[in-house]
């Protein structure tokens, strides 16, 4: 048995044996990319990177990085789908391109992790319009020994990457399919028909930066070509161990079966519901753990979370689990990742209230939602019908949480039925807007680095500096976001700053600004960053190399910080600053909202 432990470990010793940095695996919450609410792939880290920044480890970079992603929530529960999930990853940024890094995923996936070829197929690029049949990728996969009965061309909504918005990189991608039983496709069709209902497992892509998608719609060759890999831990684990499913892998089945376990008698590891608990309480645990200081809420990653935790309630009901039980789960989670991700184990206490609270909420809106279901049952008593129409029981989910088969169990009780055709298809509509939002809301991509998004990514620089100057010297970041209206800037204090203390840090901001000192950045070592006085977090594993911007006028040092995001030239782009809001968005947590001209 192949453990996750091994597989990373491979994989990343096999990449920096062919010349790759090792980069260490960020934090769920992205840095100053709004087109995100999580980081969704190893390469949301090193976006400025891929659009032609200078890295401080090179050109050739690796990691494992962990993910949530919420675009295919309802397939979560079969074999293979997962809301938080570890990705391997691998990144050429201007360097090599399709002949070696399709030789490189070839070479680990036969002759390190010993696949055989008669389980593995691969997908290219069909070409379109906007770009031609990708032949030179299908070439490179024959000539490395893959049959020409196991190369297929998929359209554009199977086989292309990006650009994330209007306008940017983009390009076809190759993906890496493991047989998880013995079937010889002998057709395309034949392979998508099968790849969609399960023998298929896909566990690489290739995304392969050759274009750039112009204003007027046109795709020219990229000069910077840049390569961005992607591994599936647990699908990983899972195939390579004979199976079928990614819960045997060892950082789901422990979870998966204490489930089992508090759950009524019978339940099976093949079961939806145990499985769906066990993915949303692992998320829910790495997403309340992160160094971010997420919290439930009704808006953003917080919503994400609500409906994690919700839905995992939900789920438990159905499996005869009664009353509070999160944090048997989450004990489990931490004690599974908790040495790979020591921040959980850290925050365990935080994790284990707030999950406690929600579960509180959650029985409330359990109360009030079985008084209103009486109550309309009732009525419809009285109507001398015995059927829950189809929008009351959608009412009932959507404004308390009550699934359909808690509603249909609930009124066969009472001897009423539910109109259980019309329910589906009002959930049916709302999960068609719920995914184009999410579609625009959740596409990975490269962050925006538009002017407007550049000045206030600097100005973070400066409030961050300006915070400990004026309120505290112990404060530091705790996350950031910005778009092109606002930034956001959370730290650690646990009191509301005062109006002094606002018009200080303004005062303090708007004065670098007016001295128009320059920013600058060089490459240097995490102990010589220490020593030149550089903010950041140095606990980060693997680093050893980092970039320090610098705003400085003459001799006059005003920030010294690690980062790798856009900046301007000099503070005077930056015209003025000011704070629009500030809020408590966790115990011991603030936030702050600001603009410049």
């Amino acid at each position: 048995m192949i453990s996750s432990t091994e597989l990373k470990k491979r994989y990343l010793d096999f990449f920096q044996k062919k010349g790759h940095k090792l980069i260490p695996n960020a934090s769920l919450i992205p840095e100053n990319d709004p087109s995100v609410l999580f980081i969704t792939a190893g390469m949301h880290p090193i976006v400025p990177f891929l659009l032609g920044e200078t890295h401080s480890h090179g050109k050739r970079l690796c990691s494992v990085q962990r993910c949530i992603r919420t675009n295919d929530i309802e397939d979560v529960g079969d074999s293979w789908h997962l809301s938080f999930f570890e990705m391997l990853g691998s990144w050429s940024l201007g360097d090599y391109f399709k002949e070696e890094a399709i030789s490189m995923s070839f070479e680990f996936l036969t002759k390190e992790l010993r696949i055989p070829t008669e389980r593995f197929s691969v997908t290219c690029f069909a070409g379109d319009k906007d770009a031609p049949r990708d032949e030179e990728t299908a070439r490179i996969w024959a000539e490395l020994g893959v049959a020409k009965n196991r190369i297929h061309f998929l359209p554009k909504a199977d086989n292309w990457w990006g650009p994330a918005g209007q306008t940017g990189p983009c390009g076809p991608d190759t993906e890496m399919f493991y047989h998880t039983k013995d079937i010889q496709e002998k057709s395309t069709e034949e392979f998508s028909k099968l790849s969609s209902t399960g023998p298929f497992c896909e566990i690489w892509n290739d995304v392969l930066m050759q274009y750039d998608k112009t204003a007027d719609g046109k795709f020219v060759e990229l000069k910077q070509k840049n390569v961005d890999t992607g591994m599936g831990v647990e699908r990983t684990v899972a195939v390579l161990n004979g199976a079928d499913n990614v819960y045997v892998c060892d950082t789901l089945a422990p979870i998966l079966d204490k489930v089992i376990a508090i759950s009524a008698k019978g339940t099976t590891k093949t079961n939806r519901n145990a499985r769906i608990i066990t993915d949303h309480i692992r998320a829910a645990v790495m997403i309340l753990g992160d160094s971010k200081g997420v919290i439930p809420s009704n808006v953003d990653q917080g919503y994400v979370l609500r409906r994690f935790i919700r839905r995992s309630i939900r789920h438990a009901r159905l499996i005869g689990i009664k009353g509070e039980f999160c944090n048997k789960i989450a004990q489990v989670v931490i004690d599974v990742l908790g040495d790979q991700y020591p921040e959980i184990k850290k925050s365990s206490s935080r994790i284990f209230e707030e999950l406690e609270k929600e579960e509180e909420k959650f029985s409330v809106a359990l109360e009030n939602g079985t008084v209103q279901l009486e109550k309309r049952l009732q009525s419809i008593k009285e109507s001398n019908q015995r059927m829950l129409d189809a929008k009351s029981a959608f009412d009932l989910f959507q404004s308390f949480g009550f699934p359909l088969e808690i509603t249909v169990e609930m009124c066969k009780e009472k001897g009423f039925s539910v109109d259980q055709g019309g329910f589906n298809l009002l959930m049916k509509a709302h999960q068609e807007l719920s995914r184009k939002g999410a579609e625009q809301k959740f596409k990975g991509g490269l962050a925006d680095h538009s002017e407007e998004t550049t000045k206030l990514h600097t100005a973070t620089h400066l409030l961050n500096e300006a915070l400990r100057q004026v309120v505290d010297p112990s404060i530091y970041q705790m996350g950031s976001n910005i778009t092109k209206e606002r930034l956001r800037f959370d730290f650690n204090y646990d009191k509301k700053l005062t109006d002094e203390q606002i018009k200080k840090i303004e005062d303090w901001v708007n004065g670098v600004i007016k001295a128009e000192a320059d920013v600058s950045f060089e490459i240097m070592s995490v102990e010589d960053a220490k020593k030149a006085g550089a903010q950041g977090i140095f606990e980060a594993r693997y680093e050893k190399n980092v970039k320090v911007y610098t705003i400085s006028k003459g001799s006059k040092v005003y920030s010294r910080e690690v980062c790798g995001g856009p900046h301007v030239k000099n503070t005077r782009e930056l015209k003025s600053f000011k704070i629009i809001k500030q809020e408590a968005v966790a115990a011991g947590v603030r936030r702050i909202k600001a603009t410049v001209e």
